[in-house]
C-alpha cells in the first residue's frame, strides 16, 4: 500500500479519529504512533495526517447534520434591514465563519513559522504537559456555564481566537476552542459541539492547503501511488471519530475535563522521556 502497509494505515487513522476531537491533541498521539510503529516521516506519510483529516470532519457533518444543513426560521421584528435578515437565516454559517477568520489570517500570515514550530517535538510535548496541568483545573476555573447561555457574534470571535493558541503544536486545537467556548459561559456541552463545528472549515481549509502545496511541488503522482491508503484512512478515521465524539460529549458533561487533563500530562512525560533519553522522535 505504498509507504505504508495496511496496518500502518489502519492504526494511525484509529488515532487520528481517537485524538482529533478530543482535547490531548492528535498531534503529540500521531508522533508517538508513528515512532512505535516505526513509519518513516516521508512526504506521503505527512500528507496522510492531514488528508485523513477529512474523514475525521466528515463525521460531525454526518452526526450533526440537521445543525449543519439547516437555515434559522426565528421571526425577526418588522423592518430588519435585508443585511440583518439574510444573516440572521444563516446565522450558524456566519458564526462559523466569524470564529474561522482570527486562525485563517494568522495561518496565513505566519504560516512558515508555524511550520518550523511543527518540526519541534520537544514543544509539543511541553505543550502537552502544560495544557493537562491547566485541564486539572479548568473546570473549577469556569464552571458548568449556563444553558441560557447562547453562541453570540461576539463569543464566536472570542472563541477563533482561543483557537490560534492551537496553532502551537501539542495544545489541541479541542481544548483551546472548548476552553474558549467555556470561558465565555458555554456549558461543557455547548463548548465541546461548537469546537466540533468549528474544526470542519478549519481541519478542511488546512486539508486543502496542505493538498495544493503537495501537489504545487509535484506530489500528484504520491498521492496516485498512495490512493487506496487515502481511501483506507479517511474511512476508519470517519469510523472511530464518530464513535469518540459520542463518547467525549456524554462524558465531559458528566465529569468534565480533569481525566484528559492528567492523560495529557501522562504522554506529554513519556515523549519528554524519550528524548532525554537518547531516542530520535520524528513529527508525523
Amino acid at each position: 500500500m505504498g509507504d505504508m502497509t495496511l496496518l500502518e494505515v489502519i492504526i494511525i487513522a484509529i488515532v487520528e479519529g481517537l485524538t482529533e476531537f478530543l482535547p490531548v491533541s492528535s498531534t503529540g498521539h500521531m508522533i508517538i504512533a508513528q515512532n512505535v510503529l516505526g513509519v518513516e516521516s516521508t512526504v506521503f506519510v505527512k500528507a496522510f495526517t492531514f488528508i485523513i483529516q477529512f474523514g475525521a470532519i466528515l463525521s460531525v457533518v454526518v452526526l450533526y447534520w440537521k445543525r449543519f444543513f439547516r437555515l434559522n426560521r426565528e421571526p425577526l421584528p418588522e423592518g430588519a434591514s435585508a443585511v440583518k435578515r439574510f444573516l440572521h437565516k444563516f446565522d450558524f454559517y456566519w458564526k462559523l465563519l466569524v470564529a474561522f477568520i482570527p486562525a485563517a489570517v494568522l495561518g496565513l500570515l505566519f504560516s512558515d513559522m508555524i511550520d518550523a514550530m511543527l518540526e519541534s517535538v520537544m514543544v509539543v510535548a511541553i505543550m502537552l504537559v502544560v495544557g493537562g496541568v491547566f485541564m486539572l483545573f479548568c473546570d473549577k476555573l469556569f464552571g458548568n456555564g449556563s444553558e441560557s447561555t447562547k453562541m453570540t457574534e461576539r463569543r464566536a470571535f472570542m472563541v477563533g481566537l482561543f483557537q490560534c493558541i492551537s496553532m502551537i503544536p501539542g495544545v489541541s486545537r479541542s481544548m483551546a476552542t472548548i476552553v474558549g467556548g467555556m470561558a465565555q459561559k458555554l456549558t461543557r456541552k455547548a463548548a465541546a459541539e461548537f469546537s466540533f463545528f468549528l474544526a470542519v472549515p478549519t481541519m478542511f481549509a488546512a486539508t486543502v492547503y496542505k493538498m495544493y502545496k503537495l501537489f504545487s511541488e509535484g506530489g500528484t503522482d504520491i498521492i496516485m501511488n498512495n490512493l487506496g491508503a487515502l481511501i483506507v484512512g479517511n474511512l476508519v478515521a470517519f469510523v472511530v471519530a464518530m464513535l469518540a465524539i459520542k463518547f467525549f460529549i456524554s462524558y465531559v458533561t458528566k465529569y468534565g475535563f480533569k481525566a484528559f487533563g492528567w492523560y495529557r500530562i501522562i504522554v506529554g512525560l513519556v515523549i519528554l522521556a524519550l528524548l532525554f533519553t537518547g531516542h530520535t522522535l520524528e513529527m508525523a
